[in-house]
């Protein structure tokens, strides 16, 4: 298993990483009945695929010998309505002046490896992913 997640009440849950014991809380967003306080589902959804493209990417600027800190990914999230659904994702990339000036063998990698990240390849296809790199462009 690899998760548990415990309904609170007031449309919030906890949810535990069975293997770290590290847990988090979400919230029904504002505009679906909830406080908006923490994430929501949907949030969650469009932040994995941030997480994830980072994720990937860094495993392949270490093996590059290099890292990747400092980069920032700002996501923003799309809702569509009937059915209630995300439509589209939209990252950000914002790169650091030290990353910024690698060459352009290693961008086209680090973007290709972000581009074919799990959960990129899970997200169903009506779901609009727009990606813009910064100073990767």
């Amino acid at each position: 298993m690899t998760s548990t997640v415990v309904y609170n009440g007031n449309l919030r849950t906890t949810c535990t990483h069975l293997k770290s014991g590290n847990s988090f809380e979400t919230d029904a967003p504002v505009d679906n009945n909830g406080k908006g306080e923490r994430f929501s589902p949907t949030d969650l959804l469009a932040t994995s695929l941030a997480t994830c493209m980072i994720t990937v990417m860094g495993i392949k600027a270490r093996t590059m010998d290099f890292d990747l800190d400092g980069v920032k990914i700002e996501v923003l999230k799309i809702m569509k309505a009937d059915p209630r659904r995300v439509g589209g994702i939209e990252l950000t990339f914002h790169i650091p002046e030290a990353l910024a000036a690698i060459d352009e063998k290693t961008k086209t990698i680090l973007r290709n490896t972000g581009n074919t990240c799990p959960v990129q390849f899970s997200l169903h296809p009506d779901i609009e992913v727009k990606i813009d790199w910064g100073a990767w462009s």
